[in-house]
């Protein structure tokens, strides 16, 4: 068993020596190992949620980033925090909700990180406030940190031409002005985004 020099690391407040007997109870509760517990322990933070599809993949994606983790001989520690999408907080009285969004992230995740003293962080975000959320937190802890971005929608496709969210904006204003049947409208907004990650709106 690889043992750590844990003496300048955060994460030896809950897992070195007698004192910390209680800490690791708990990590043995959670399946950890005796040599897991002795290695650092490394957050995985995700904005994973089913609110929007910028954010749908990050739990899948987080696996791949926990097993790197494993393989470079740290203890990944998987937890996620909120997200308001614009996409869909827009257009109504919940888009007061986009930017101080923003900070609930960057505070959540400084707090479990300082609070289960995690020696480093690995962050996934998708679109609107949650990068600079996630990153604000980066900058604050003062650990070795890691961004990923959690990848784009892929283009749709009607009549033939590739198509993002904002074909579909641009369609409502088409189909106010007449121009746009309501049946095209449906097609259009079915078509738009095939898959998970952020749209191609680059709103933020």
């Amino acid at each position: 068993m690889t043992r750590w020099d844990k003496s300048n690391l955060p994460s030896r407040h809950v897992s070195v020596g007698p004192k910390s007997a209680p800490h690791r109870a708990f990590y043995y509760a959670m399946g950890l190992t005796d040599e897991e517990v002795s290695q650092p322990f490394i957050g995985v933070a995700t904005t994973w949620n089913e609110a929007a599809p910028c954010n749908i993949t990050l739990m899948r994606q987080a696996q791949a980033v926990k097993k790197g983790v494993k393989a470079a001989g740290g203890t990944p520690r998987e937890f996620t925090t909120i997200t308001v999408t614009d996409g869909i907080a827009m257009g109504h009285a919940g888009m007061k909700s986009s930017l101080v969004s923003r900070e609930v992230i960057a505070d959540s995740v400084e707090l479990t990180m300082r609070g289960h003293s995690y020696d480093g962080l690995v962050g996934l975000a998708g679109c609107d406030k949650s990068l600079p959320g996630m990153m604000m937190s980066m900058v604050r802890l003062n650990v070795p940190s890691v961004f990923i971005y959690g990848g784009s929608i892929l283009p749709g496709k009607f009549h033939g031409k590739d198509v993002t969210i904002i074909d579909v904006f641009e369609g409502v204003g088409a189909n106010a002005a007449g121009n746009m049947t309501d049946s095209d409208l449906n097609v259009l907004e079915h078509a738009a985004c095939p898959s998970g990650g952020s749209c191609g709106g680059q709103f933020t």
